[in-house]
């Protein structure tokens, strides 16, 4: 088990070299420098807001992983950085999965994603979120200190919890949090984004098939920083509820444990990453205003991934989404068939 009091902070100290700037670079192009807004950047951005919000938490748990998992910094920090850290990874996913919906309802359902695309609606669900979030942190931090179950290496915060504390104040916390922070997001990317990626694969052009592989890179780190979590999360869940009795059983989930909340934290520097890749256009040194998730280019007849979306005319197509255009202006007819 000591392989944790290293793993952790090497992991921790990437996330913030990469992460933090990254996140608070897209979290000021989507906030500051692109207008108009639109559903996709009120998403993004507070996907980096959460991002940022778990990696302000990341100092304290460096120290306490660096001291063999001690905490010293008192009952009420540990509550509000652990809260504020667990709390985050769920925002996250929520995020990522409202950026999913998004996209699938851009892609598959075109027209009616048109009637529902203002930013009010994404704005209306981010409060939402936030407010759930926030109502949930505070009540955790006003039901004072948690008591560990094993003050032998020091005092632990956030895990090893004693059965007392688990039985009234945690269990039903864990099982909302892991249905509907965890199962639903995951079950709703898993079905969205290989509809997305199927759409998109009609058109067989090279610009097509990036916009692709786009989609199951995504998907692929989607499925690495939260999914064995999520998984081994369950474990932990049937270990603690007594369903699971096995000593060797329970060993391989406490590490496991580590390892996938080590992974989910690598969510925060790799999400820059993804913002970077999904567009030949963004410029990190200068911070353009261009959308990080995809600018439409038209290459050989191929719109990529994008903000706007697309609506066939008697005529040929008619880009919508961008206030700068004179609306209804119709662009060349596309050779392929398909979105996007």
């Amino acid at each position: 088990m000591s392989f944790q009091y290293h793993l952790f902070p090497a992991v921790y100290i990437l996330a913030l070299i990469i992460g933090l700037p990254g996140n608070l670079a897209a979290l000021f192009v989507f906030s500051v420098k692109t207008s108009p807004r639109t559903a996709f950047g009120v998403y993004i951005s507070n996907l980096a807001m959460a991002d940022i919000l778990i990696l302000c938490t990341l100092p304290f748990r460096i120290h306490y992983h660096l001291h063999r998992n001690n905490w010293v910094f008192g009952e009420l920090t540990c509550l509000v950085t652990g809260t504020l850290y667990f709390a985050n990874i769920y925002m996250s996913i929520c995020f990522m999965t409202c950026i999913c919906v998004d996209r699938y309802m851009a892609t598959v359902h075109p027209h009616t994603y048109l009637r529902m695309r203002s930013p009010k609606w994404s704005l209306v669900v981010t409060v939402v979120l936030w407010c759930l979030g926030g109502v949930a942190i505070l009540i955790f931090i006003l039901m004072g200190p948690l008591e560990s179950g094993d003050a032998s290496t020091g005092h632990s915060c956030f895990e090893n919890f004693a059965k007392k504390e688990w039985n009234e104040r945690l269990r039903t916390y864990s099982i909302v949090s892991l249905i509907f922070g965890s199962l639903v997001p995951s079950l709703i990317i898993l079905v969205c984004y290989p509809l997305v990626a199927n759409r998109i694969s009609t058109i067989g052009t090279n610009t097509a098939k990036k916009a692709v592989r786009v989609i199951y890179t995504i998907l692929a780190i989607t499925l690495l920083c939260f999914l064995p979590n999520h998984v081994v999360y369950l474990l932990h869940l049937l270990q603690r509820l007594e369903v699971i009795q096995s000593c060797s059983i329970r060993a391989f989930i406490y590490n496991a444990r580590r390892v996938t909340m080590a992974l989910v934290t690598l969510n925060t520097c790799l999400d820059p990453v993804l913002y970077y890749m999904t567009t030949s256009h963004f410029r990190w040194e200068t911070l353009k205003r261009t959308w990080l998730w995809g600018i439409v280019s038209r290459r050989r007849g191929v719109y990529t991934i994008s903000s706007s979306i697309l609506l066939q005319h008697s005529d040929g197509w008619v880009r919508i989404g961008r206030q700068h255009e004179k609306p209804g202006s119709i662009l060349p007819c596309v050779n392929s068939s398909g979105w996007w």
